[in-house]
């Protein structure tokens, strides 16, 4: 595919950046990390995408994890277009929210109740506003490299002290709500535990990426997830499982379940949206039940439980029961895993991955920023070109779908060995 054509993105881009800023909704896609113009897509079927000049290529961003299932699967798109000829939004309660609501609640059943929203950031923020009510604490403990979404509260980095000095990641945040949000090295049980013993009276919450997959794929080592679920038993502190990402595209539905730790809450998306903007959290019922209507916390959306995303995600729901996919794309991460490569290392869980160019999988932020970007950079223009589109950041990770097969990951070791070969 080296004769790929770019001119009609490129054009698109022109004009995009005079409209919106970067010319982009959402940073990651305006492909700043890798140096490149970002590809306008046009549609995808299955595991492929196709641009607006026609390239073709194999897809491993599927939305950012999104589209378990692959794109435009016959039944979902069926079941949104009954809805939408019904109605598309009403504002009012539906059967398909409650619908919804069971399958999701008998498929992990430590949810006992569940609130659904647009965004995984509204989920987190809501998550956060509702442990904070229940706790009557005001600090959050959250841990470098996992991504939490955009809320004021979420984008607070590590100071020089660790985790006695957090200063903000973004412009807009108010003091006050850096003091009250501290983030810890993932991974260090040690550090978490003497923090807890010296802070617990003010922290109302800890939230964590279980598997962490927005610094790429980073693994929980041993125990880690355990400490955090007995010390925040310990000090009566709400634990929160942000699992926009590893829900549904974990063994048993949810890393909790996987790991066999029970969250007090838990936050969903992606995949329950089966490509449209859903996401959710929920927990025990206890906590739960302080939302408005019922209680003093509040939170509403518009188009929360929208009727067509809601036949989306039922739809996905149910084709998840049926076909079992995590089975299936979990041997397809197999090949990868069993592969050794020189100079990178792959990083993956169940169903997602990273090839970090770093020599040694990382086990917590600071490893993953010793990784190579410029190399990796040059790495996912090769595999462009070469119709492979993995998602364009070092610090991302790269999904598998039920639509890929055996000859594509076996395209991806080839292609690997081919960089290197011709570097």
């Amino acid at each position: 595919m080296n004769n790929m054509k770019t001119t009609k993105s490129l054009n698109e881009y022109k004009k995009a950046i005079k409209l919106i800023p970067g010319g982009v909704n959402s940073p990651v896609r305006a492909f700043k990390n890798v140096g490149l113009t970002p590809r306008f897509i046009k549609k995808g079927k299955g595991n492929k995408i196709w641009d607006i000049d026609n390239n073709i290529y194999t897809d491993y961003c599927m939305s950012w994890g999104a589209l378990l299932f692959g794109h435009s699967r016959d039944e979902v798109i069926s079941d949104v277009i009954k809805q939408s000829e019904l109605g598309t939004s009403y504002g009012a309660a539906t059967s398909l929210e409650v619908d919804m609501a069971e399958l999701v609640v008998n498929a992990i059943p430590y949810i006992e109740m569940i609130r659904f929203v647009n965004s995984g950031t509204e989920a987190v923020m809501s998550a956060i506003r509702l442990a904070r009510g229940f706790s009557k604490r005001d600090g959050v403990v959250k841990f470098d490299g996992c991504y939490h979404g955009h809320s004021d509260s979420m984008l607070i980095n590590a100071g020089s002290g660790v985790s006695e000095s957090p200063e903000s990641s973004s412009l807009g945040i108010t003091k006050n709500t850096v003091l009250d949000t501290f983030s810890l090295p993932y991974n260090d049980i040690e550090i978490f535990k003497n923090f807890l013993k010296k802070n617990w009276r003010k922290i109302g919450c800890v939230i964590v990426e279980p598997v962490a997959a927005n610094m790429g794929v980073v693994t929980p080592e041993p125990k880690f997830l355990n400490t955090l679920r007995e010390e925040t038993e310990r000090y009566g502190i709400v634990l929160i499982f942000d699992e926009v990402i590893t829900g549904f595209r974990t063994p048993g539905n949810s890393a909790g379940k996987y790991f066999k730790i029970t969250p007090d809450i838990t936050c969903l998306g992606k995949i329950i949206g089966g490509g449209f903007p859903v996401a959710a959290f929920g927990g025990k019922r206890e906590i739960m039940s302080l939302l408005a209507p019922l209680g003093d916390v509040y939170q509403a959306g518009t188009l929360s439980g929208n009727p067509v995303a809601m036949a989306a995600g039922i739809s996905t729901m149910k084709l998840i029961k049926k076909e079992n996919p995590v089975e299936k794309i979990k041997k397809l991460i197999a090949v990868l895993e069993d592969e050794k490569f020189e100079g990178i290392s792959i990083s993956s869980f169940e169903t997602m991955f990273t090839v970090f160019f770093n020599p040694k999988i990382p086990r917590n932020y600071d490893d993953v920023k010793k990784s190579d970007t410029k190399k990796f950079a040059k790495f996912f223009y090769f595999m462009l070109e070469n119709g492979v589109y993995l998602s364009p950041s070092q610090f991302e990770a790269d999904f598998l779908s039920y639509a890929h097969t055996d000859k594509d990951i076996k395209k991806i070791v080839e292609l690997i060995y081919r960089f290197f070969k011709k570097r």
